[in-house]
């Protein structure tokens, strides 16, 4: 069942989100980085709509596979339920290294979209393994647009361990008209955030919140979709009246490979 020892990332989100997905470990840990960040509710919230926007936004556009890494549980809105929506017929791989969301993962969808949805074990942090996996190739072919999901998971990446060189190797597997669908933790508009890299020490991943420029160096090589990395909120809002930034604390873009 996992580390029950150590907070998750993954089961912290889950429990922000309102979720059951998490233990007494993942909470204790959560209430503290709530109190460097507030609205951490709230950025979660906003930051599954945002996953929402965009994953819509790929499949209008015609992208038929979709690879979301670091998913976490394949809950109420997330990609499958978004991306089936508009393209019934896409296929969907989410790839986390958690054995619990892997396994909470396989039982929800052994109920649902199971034919065209598959969870598969992974480490952002070795993005060949990723690519070359053989279970995920069985649904997956990147000789064909795919939309690569990094949403809110680099930041649990240390300057170390070469992000950028992450995305590079991501990038290079995918064709024209493949798309990257990315969003971040910033520092940017409060920096009581930076704070919370010292609590995260108390789990099995670190947490390296970025400014813009940093950012945007991660992104290069991608030609950003309208309108470009913004504030979180800010990525082609439906309608509702934009969060301010500092209650979020997070930056977003589409970036299309060409």
């Amino acid at each position: 069942m996992g580390d029950r020892t150590l907070a998750h990332p993954a089961r912290m989100y889950d429990y922000w989100l309102g979720g059951k997905d998490n233990f007494a470990v993942d909470r204790e840990l959560a209430e503290r980085v709530a109190a460097n960040a507030p609205h951490i509710s709230l950025a979660c919230r906003e930051n599954r709509a945002f996953l929402g926007r965009a994953a819509r936004y790929a499949a209008a556009v015609g992208v038929r596979q979709f690879v979301d890494i670091g998913a976490g549980f394949p809950t109420m809105g997330n990609t499958n339920e978004v991306v089936h929506s508009v393209a019934p017929d896409a296929r969907i791989v989410y790839v986390d290294n958690d054995p619990v969301v892997l396994a909470h993962g396989r039982a929800l969808l052994a109920g649902r979209d199971a034919h065209r949805t598959l969870m598969v074990a992974g480490d952002l942090r070795a993005p060949e393994r990723i690519v070359s996996d053989p279970q995920l190739l069985k649904e997956i072919d990147f000789g064909e647009p795919v939309a690569v999901l990094l949403v809110a998971i680099m930041h649990f990446v240390r300057d170390s361990e070469d992000p950028a060189g992450i995305i590079a190797r991501l990038r290079k597997s995918m064709v024209p008209g493949s798309l990257l669908i990315f969003s971040h933790a910033t520092f940017d508009y409060d920096l009581r955030i930076l704070n919370n890299a010292r609590v995260y020490n108390d789990a099995t991943a670190p947490f390296v919140p970025r400014s813009r420029p940093q950012l945007e160096r991660l992104l290069s090589g991608f030609e950003l979709v309208e309108p470009g990395l913004v504030e979180l909120p800010l990525w082609r809002p439906d309608g509702a009246r934009p969060i301010p930034a500092q209650h979020v604390g997070m930056y977003a873009a589409v970036g299309a490979v060409n």
